[in-house]
């Protein structure tokens, strides 16, 4: 038993080494995918507030009934109808059509989608990603392949989950240490701050790095799929199930009203509602209209079908989850992606990845400080530690800047310019590019100052310049009850505070003088016993 204490501080010592490096190599994308994804939370009001031409929606069944009304006159004979329809937190639907023997298209633009504004009447937004670029962006990555960027990511997520079991068995104390905060003290104060962050969300912190690589498991473990089916496509038809196609009959029907199917819906589905409607071989005999119920009405992720007949209205079949091993890899997808959180719980979703990202900061300033002190000398330090110091500049400081500069694009660009949405996001990393050369350039603390303070003033400019130059300011936005945009507005304006004290701790912050490296003791030479010599010898 005598040996078991420095067995275990041998092991723990091993952990701490390993927490630190698989921190570290990935931390500065890490932090990427923390951010976005805190901000992916938000994803709906975002993009809402990137779109005000479209007030709030206060009633779907307009919506609904004015993008049937449209496509009605616009493609009347077509093969099939496509309706999404907003919820509480988005505005606008969109309507599109695909044509017989052409498919849908599956990625970028379709040219034959509008929207429909919560008046039922066609509307005209700008052209924007709005909050799926950050969506996007924390699992997809951007410029890369979309595959490359997912295996980027889970590698990430890996080293992630890897870094939050080595930091628990690290911190024999850990919870103790989460009520411990001693400001001032340099790189204690840092460790104490990575601590407090670590342990206030740790159970979020595991559950969203162990779900979001769960999200794509098919693609990161495939063999169990390899092994059972002969090929993706047949795992997928099985897993999932989706109502039959239907041919049309040749013979014309008038289509059922399309608020009557939404609300036999909402009964069927407990109160449920629909989220996206297609209307297969519309005006004929055999047209079915299949409803999708709302990913935010269920934390298990998963296709919830209704098959109405398009004539008579009557529910045809109806299909939701019903394998064991689906409603299991659904319900991790739902709780990551969180779309079944009431807004309280939204709230402390993105408060928990807030302290995600100031946790992955942290650490990786916490690098800087505790190896700081034992540079030989500090005022040249070797390249690894540069190459850290002014990643951490740029990144920490940076990315959050150019977010920001991303919602200013979408202000402040032409309406009318060809690829605005594009646009706004080479935007966004053009600014990155830049503030990351910034960070290189400039002396680490001015680079903090700078990057810091430019942050504060891009967030908490933007809703002065929405109260001042257009029509959905914070005041317009409460008078007329809009509450998301209003808000997105006020948290910008309280993230602008946050970064503006940030630079401010740093101006006041006065390093420390360097502790002097103590020599290390040199023992004396061992005293020699004397000899005593006899007369004689010492004559001789």
């Amino acid at each position: 038993m005598k040996g078991a204490g420095p067995k275990s501080q041998g092991f723990r010592q091993s952990q701490a080494g390993l927490h630190t490096w698989t921190g570290l190599l990935v931390g500065w994308i890490l932090y990427l995918i923390f951010l976005n994804g805190a901000v992916s939370y938000w994803r709906e009001e975002i993009t809402r507030w990137s779109r005000p031409e479209i007030g709030a929606t206060r009633d779907v069944e307009t919506v609904a009934r004015g993008a049937v009304a449209h496509l009605q006159a616009t493609a009347p004979k077509a093969a099939s109808w496509s309706i999404s329809l907003p919820d509480e937190r988005a505005s606008g639907a969109t309507a599109t059509f695909r044509e017989k023997g052409r498919p849908a298209p599956r990625r970028g633009v379709d040219p034959n989608a509008v929207t429909i504004g919560p008046d039922g009447q066609v509307a005209q937004p700008r052209d924007t990603e709005g909050g799926d670029v950050f969506y996007r962006l924390h699992f997809d990555l951007r410029y890369v392949p979309v595959i490359w960027g997912r295996w980027v990511a889970g590698f990430c997520a890996m080293f992630m989950l890897v870094a939050i079991v080595s930091g628990v068995i690290t911190h024999k104390k850990i919870f103790a240490d989460f009520f411990t905060f001693r400001p001032g003290k340099g790189q204690r104060s840092w460790l104490d701050g990575h601590n407090a962050l670590a342990v206030l969300a740790l159970p979020f912190h595991a559950m969203i790095t162990y779900t979001g690589l769960v999200t794509l498991m098919v693609l990161y473990v495939p063999w169990g799929v390899a092994a059972n089916y002969p090929s993706k496509t047949a795992y997928y038809a099985q897993s999932i199930t989706r109502a039959k196609p239907v041919k049309p009959s040749g013979e014309a029907a008038p289509m059922v009203d399309i608020g009557t199917v939404l609300a036999s819906a909402e009964r069927a589905w407990d109160g449920g509602h629909a989220g996206l409607i297609r209307i297969d071989a519309p005006n004929d005999a055999a047209a079915r209209i299949t409803l999708t119920r709302r990913a935010s009405d269920t934390l298990v992720d998963g296709r919830w079908e209704i098959v109405f007949d398009g004539v008579t209205g009557k529910i045809r079949s109806q299909v939701e989850p019903t394998s064991s091993g689906m409603i299991a890899r659904g319900g991790m997808i739902g709780l990551h992606a969180g779309r079944f959180a009431p807004m309280t719980l939204r709230w402390l979703f993105f408060l928990s990845g807030l302290a995600g990202t100031a946790m992955v900061a942290t650490g990786l300033v916490l690098w800087i400080a505790k190896r700081r002190q034992k540079l030989a000398d500090p005022a040249r330090p070797h390249f690894g530690f540069r190459l850290v110091e002014r990643l951490n500049v740029g990144t920490i400081a940076g990315l959050p800047a150019a977010m920001a500069v991303f919602l200013w694009a979408n202000r402040l660009l032409p309406t009318t310019l060809t690829g605005r949405a594009d646009w706004e996001v080479h935007a966004m990393f053009i600014a990155w590019g830049g503030l990351l050369l910034h960070g290189f350039v400039r002396p680490p603390r001015k680079g903090w100052i700078e990057q810091l303070s430019l942050t504060a003033a891009l967030l908490a400019g933007l809703p002065v310049f929405n109260l001042l130059v257009t029509q959905r300011g914070v005041l317009a936005s409460l008078l007329a009850g809009d509450m998301a945009m209003a808000v997105m507005d006020l948290v910008l304006l309280a993230l602008g505070g946050a970064f503006a004290a940030m630079a401010l701790g740093v101006v006041r912050h006065k390093p420390g003088a360097p502790k002097a490296r103590k020599a290390k003791a040199v023992a004396p030479p061992p005293v020699q016993p004397a000899v005593v010599r006899e007369p004689a010898e010492a004559e001789a």
